[in-house]
């Protein structure tokens, strides 16, 4: 194990290396297409395996021959010395019983032995090729013949027994050199075959080089492949955020050149469609809030008796006409929030923000709510600079605080506060409200989902504040959540603590 990790360290150290030095030969190959590149990286991975395996197929395959020559050669040379003795001792029977008895079917007998023991060198000697067994065995043979002549010769009457025996005693004795030098060969056979083995072995672990090479080979390719699938995921990552203002380019395989001028066809006319809409809204919300002021504006002036007392009845219309004025007003101060959202031309400018500024900016747009309902702001005035987008920041901060002075109740208090890390900056704001329900803390991030309004509020929202505020953290690498605000106040049995975190980037000024 320990093994293959470094030889997967090595490997990746030496693909970033070879990507480097054969830069002009990877951009070649990163034009083809995937389909060629597969095909390619198959044949490059599989061609030196399959070309070590034959070769290890070929070393075995005559090792296998070797040994079975081998073994047959030993178990002939184990065989011979029996054969050899066993007509020997044949020979000398029937050749001293003939000398006692004199009968013509014991020479017969020796005869057809003597042919046998000479057939037997024979062949052997063929088949060997062992000088020093030839030798013996050449000598053998030439004895058999001197007692053959002596045997069938006229003599071999005259001759003892004593005579004979001695007579065959040589031919022992050349037999038991020949069975010693059999001994000797069958070693150095068995000896040839382990040193074949060994160098047969030895051969196939050296081939293993060929597995970081094939490894190699691989990472290559996979990084040809995958290098432009992940760059071309960024873009579509980049888009599915809504950055159309930037062109979408990309070199890469054919497959992959197509998909980036689709892409880029796509942003074309989705960024053409955005600024329309972002256009429409603008203009729009600007047309309706310019008769709405003197709606507005003349409904306070009825609604305080400026131009002549009213009636029950006409207090009541004129009640109903400043409350629907007032819902119309938050309706479009949504829709331009929200147009923000769809603003992609602004949602990547980066400015230095002081934190504390921004605060204070958003408590004054809400100065009026806050004195009507008579709540205290506690705020952290600590100096905090933060690189963001200053609008979509603002938007963020005044739904927030308009959502905690909606919900907290009169004379109630409402703390800002923000602490600051090597990473991040947590800006927190906790009001005495209600709190909110634990069923429906994933819900009211919902586009247009509307929870349970507060006591005495009769202006109903759109539904879209917080649905903006999730939108615009995400795009700034933000978050918000929810909490209750006893888990950081011990004195406050109810309230909601809503808190945003949002990238440090003060390293930066």
């Amino acid at each position: 194990m320990k093994l293959l990790t470094v030889l997967l360290k090595i490997n990746l150290a030496s693909t970033k290396l070879i990507l480097l030095v054969f830069s002009p030969a990877i951009s070649f190959f990163s034009q083809m297409s995937i389909n060629k590149l597969t095909l390619l990286g198959f044949t490059l991975v599989t061609f030196p395996l399959v070309t070590t395996l034959i070769s290890s197929a070929n070393y075995v395959n005559e090792l296998t021959k070797q040994s079975t020559n081998a073994i047959y050669q030993v178990a002939e040379l184990t065989q011979l010395h029996r054969k050899l003795n066993d007509a020997i001792d044949k020979m000398e029977r029937s050749a001293s019983q003939y000398v006692v008895l004199k009968d013509d079917e014991l020479l017969e007998v020796f005869k057809r032995q003597q042919n046998i023991f000479a057939k037997t060198i024979n062949d052997t000697y063929k088949s060997e090729h062992d000088k020093a067994l030839n030798k013996y065995l050449k000598q053998l043979n030439l004895k058999r013949k001197n007692v053959k002549s002596l045997v069938l010769s006229d003599t071999i009457e005259k001759l003892s027994l004593a005579q004979i025996q001695l007579t065959f005693k040589t031919l022992h004795a050349l037999n038991n050199k020949v069975e010693k030098r059999s001994r000797i060969v069958s070693n150095q056979l068995v000896s040839s075959i382990q040193r074949t083995t060994q160098v047969i072995r030895k051969t196939i672990l050296t081939r293993l080089y060929i597995i970081p090479i094939t490894l190699l080979i691989a990472a290559i390719f996979i990084l040809l492949i995958t290098k432009p699938l992940k760059r071309l995921t960024n873009k579509i990552k980049r888009l599915e955020q809504g950055s159309f203002d930037q062109k979408i380019t990309l070199s890469g395989p054919s497959e992959i050149t197509d998909i980036v001028n689709a892409l880029e066809d796509m942003r074309l006319r989705l960024h053409s469609l955005e600024l329309q809409k972002s256009s429409f809204i603008r203009h729009i919300s600007h047309e309706l809030k310019t008769p709405l002021a003197a709606i507005r504006e003349g409904t306070e002036l009825i609604y305080d008796n400026s131009v002549g007392s009213l009636n029950n009845d006409q207090q009541e219309i004129c009640d109903i006409i400043r409350t629907s004025v007032t819902r119309l007003q938050r309706l479009i101060e949504d829709l331009l929030d929200f147009n923000i959202v769809l603003d992609s031309t602004s949602l990547h400018r980066l400015e230095k923000i002081n934190l504390p500024e921004l605060i204070t900016n958003a408590c004054e747009l809400r100065k009026l709510d806050i004195k009507s309902k008579k709540i205290t702001l506690i705020c952290n005035t600590l100096p905090c600079y933060i690189h963001s987008n200053s609008k979509q920041l603002s938007v963020i901060v005044d739904n927030i605080l308009s959502n905690a002075i909606k919900y907290s109740p009169i004379e109630g208090i409402i703390t800002i506060d923000y602490a600051t890390t090597d990473h991040n900056i947590t800006l927190t704001l906790i009001d005495q409200g209600s709190g909110i329900d634990q069923n429906i803390k994933n819900k009211v991030f919902d586009a247009f989902y509307q929870g349970q309004a507060p006591i005495n509020n009769q202006i109903k929202g759109s539904g879209l504040g917080l649905t903006i505020v999730k939108e615009l953290l995400l795009r700034v690498d933000g978050n918000i959540e929810i909490t209750d605000a006893n888990k950081y106040d011990t004195e406050n049995i109810q309230g909601t603590c809503v808190s945003i975190t949002l990238p440090n980037r003060q390293s930066d000024n």
